[in-house]
């Protein structure tokens, strides 16, 4: 009497990555060899992928990124004695890595994951947010960062921290339909994205469909017309400017090296939703060197007026909003001796001896000559009122 085939025990996934995955399973027959069915989940039994192999282990490749699979396995005692397929087991794909390359279209880039226009970030990304962030007329910003795998930031100052070779940074520009109520939807722009290659930054910008379904990669920029509503339910109008190629190097240019703008580690060194930014980072392993948020120091929130004073606030709004540029190797360091940067000492600033220009040149709107050059089209009132009551100040 021959003795009956066993089906596969224990069936176990390990390696899953988001193209493939390795399983393994026990067997109590020493069966010659095992079959392996496979498919995405809910394929009819038989209908599948279909590979055998000798041992009781087998890695599953070519596998859709982001997808639910179920596979089952049988045993070949020999040719005339095989098993009953074993109990069917299920195993999901990670999403597709981030691009560390300029990719068509913002889609294939792998930044978001979902209907990219619900901007929901892939599982290789980390969003952030600024203490005092940059004024773009009045555009909402989603900021996120993607390191490579096993990769951390590492701790260098109060400023950037060290980007290892291919992170991926992106800020993405939208305006919610009615800022009331964000049920109502929005209306993304562009999506701007640097990239560090061999020690280099390169900079990329996508720019949406009109059917928010995509946005492709762009040089020449443009303008976009845009309505919304605001909180006090006031309609407001913009042609929005997005920048070109050469437009965007003027800002991210410091001695002609491109750099990032504003993910420096003092400006991420507060709490979201309860949760110290900094913290949330060395908790996940994404940043390294630091002992505690308390080492590293605080860009005030501009807006605070509780926490900081008139000063504090001016000069964090100063140095975000008008540094990059306004610093030794800046693209307007050689058009006026101004240094925004918030470590500056005041007396080496300059702006006291400049301060009736920098009240001036914010408070009006005119290309090219108004402050700041590029990536506004109007005035910030309430950033003016702010630099304004400053400068009576000193």
């Amino acid at each position: 009497m021959v003795q009956q085939c066993i089906a596969p025990t224990n069936l176990t996934e390990t390696n899953i990555t988001y193209h493939s995955a390795t399983i393994q399973w026990e067997d109590a027959n020493e069966a010659q060899s095992f079959r392996i069915l496979y498919g995405v989940s809910g394929f009819p039994m038989g209908s599948g992928n279909t590979f055998t192999v000798t041992g009781n282990t087998a890695t599953i490749n070519g596998l859709l990124p982001n997808t639910t699979y179920d596979y089952y396995v049988d045993s070949y005692c020999d040719a005339n004695n095989i098993s009953l397929f074993s109990t069917v087991k299920s195993f999901t794909t990670l999403s597709s890595p981030v691009s560390t390359e300029f990719q068509p279209t913002l889609s294939e880039m792998n930044l978001f994951a979902g209907t990219l226009n619900q901007l929901q970030p892939s599982a290789y990304a980390f969003e952030y947010q600024l203490h005092t962030p940059l004024f773009t007329d009045y555009a909402h910003k989603q900021r996120l960062i993607a390191l490579p795998a096993g990769q951390t930031l590492e701790v260098n100052g109060d400023g950037f921290p060290n980007f290892p070779d291919n992170t991926v940074i992106a800020k993405t520009f939208y305006y919610n339909i009615d800022d009331r109520d964000e049920s109502l939807g929005k209306t993304i722009v562009e999506t701007r994205v640097l990239i560090k290659k061999s020690g280099i930054w390169q900079l990329g910008n996508y720019k949406w469909n009109t059917a928010q379904t995509e946005a492709y990669l762009d040089t020449d920029g443009g303008t976009v017309p845009l309505v919304w509503i605001d909180t006090d339910g006031n309609e407001n109008s913009v042609n929005y400017n997005i920048p070109n190629s050469q437009d965007c190097i003027k800002c991210h240019n410091n001695t002609g090296i491109i750099t990032p703008i504003g993910p420096k580690l003092r400006s991420l060194n507060f709490e979201v939703n309860g949760i110290n930014q900094l913290q949330k980072l060395k908790d996940f392993n994404l940043l390294n060197g630091l002992s505690s948020p308390d080492d590293i120091s605080i860009l005030p929130n501009w807006e605070d007026t509780n926490n900081y004073t008139l000063a504090e606030r001016a000069r964090a709004y100063l140095d975000v909003n008008c540094a990059h540029c306004h610093s030794p190797g800046g693209f307007c360091s050689d058009q006026m001796p101004l240094d925004f940067r918030y470590e500056t000492p005041f007396e080496d600033t300059n702006i006291d001896a400049f301060k009736y220009a920098i009240s001036g040149y914010t408070s009006f709107y005119s290309p090219g000559v108004s402050m700041p050059l590029i990536g506004t089209t109007m005035v910030h009132q309430e950033g003016h009122d702010l630099i304004q009551a400053y400068v009576n100040s000193l």
